[in-house]
């Protein structure tokens, strides 16, 4: 009997397509789509190392941002995959938020963009 592995899996990096210029480009432009905004980030940086915040722990983190644009930022990350929405059934009704593990890996990734512009300097 043969496992599952050995009939599906991932093709070896080798096998992938390489990126083209093209491809490349239009990748990095998807994801910044995706964090663009002016809280996004600050958010994320809030959610990094596994946290979970109460809605209200994110309001009082970011006092410039309205509860509006907090709630709509978090809605487009959700959408994203970005963070998870985490529902407690409870009175009164607790909510959390945190990043999912594909959220969390982008912190290599910012981080090595803040070295990158520190640099610079």
């Amino acid at each position: 009997m043969t496992s599952t592995h050995e009939k599906v899996g991932y093709a070896p990096e080798s096998k992938r397509t390489p990126y083209t210029p093209l491809t490349a480009a239009s990748g990095v432009e998807a994801v910044i789509r995706m964090l663009e905004g002016r809280w996004k980030l600050v958010i994320l940086f809030h959610l990094f190392g596994g946290q979970l915040l109460r809605f209200s722990d994110l309001e009082r983190a970011i006092p410039a941002i309205s509860q509006k644009m907090l709630i709509q930022q978090l809605r487009q990350m959700e959408t994203d995959g970005i963070v998870t929405r985490i529902v407690h059934h409870q009175v009164p009704p607790k909510v959390e938020y945190g990043l999912t593990p594909w959220g969390q890996s982008l912190c290599p990734a910012l981080d090595a963009l803040l070295k990158w512009a520190e640099a610079k300097s």
